[in-house]
């Protein structure tokens, strides 16, 4: 996929995430934003992974190097460049990322954690990119003045049914069969009704 096909991401900071307890949420927004209105994702990471990319963004020195600084410093050494991030999945709730990588006479992409390729990103300059389904199906508008607004539909009739099975999976392994009841009955009369 080339770079005009993705929305370009910049990391605006860490926060303690409201979903799980002991979490943190690392929030990215739009490049080319205002400052009156963005699209952001919020991406839950662990403790190590927010402490990492908080150290960074605070310009703090730590006395040996972290995991991630580790990586840059090899990256160096054998003349590595870390061309862009590509976030290009979210799926059961999980972001994946692919690190594209480049020593002058090959390219690579390597699947990575997402926290860690923005850990390693923040400390080389390289890019963060998103596809449009990932932004889409994650993000959600933030307005000054806190007017915030989901871009996906509220109403389970509104959801494409591939969207509706990703969910109805949620809700079995969760074990609410009460929802997962719910949005197999919807499923059931679209699919009946795009048969018709």
């Amino acid at each position: 996929m080339e770079n005009e096909e993705l929305i370009e991401l910049k990391v605006l900071g860490i926060t303690r995430s409201e979903v799980q307890a002991g979490a943190y949420a690392l929030l990215l927004e739009n490049a080319d934003s205002t400052p009156d209105e963005a699209r952001r994702i919020p991406i839950v990471v662990g403790a190590a992974e927010a402490q990492s990319i908080a150290v960074h963004l605070e310009q703090v020195m730590p006395s040996r190097p972290l995991t991630h600084d580790l990586f840059v410093s090899m990256f160096h050494a054998f003349g590595i460049e870390l061309k862009r991030v590509n976030i290009y999945s979210f799926k059961n709730g999980v972001f994946a990322a692919m690190m594209h990588l480049s020593n002058g006479m090959a390219d690579i992409d390597i699947d990575a954690r997402t926290s860690d390729a923005i850990a390693i990103a923040l400390r080389t300059g390289a890019r963060i990119f998103t596809t449009p389904e990932v932004m889409k199906l994650t993000s959600y508008e933030w307005r000054r003045g806190g007017d915030y607004k989901p871009q996906r539909p509220v109403r389970l009739e509104d959801l494409p049914v591939e969207k509706l099975e990703r969910r109805l999976q949620h809700y079995v392994d969760k074990e609410e069969y009460e929802k997962a009841a719910k949005v197999q009955k919807i499923i059931a009369q679209k699919t009946s009704s795009e048969q018709d």
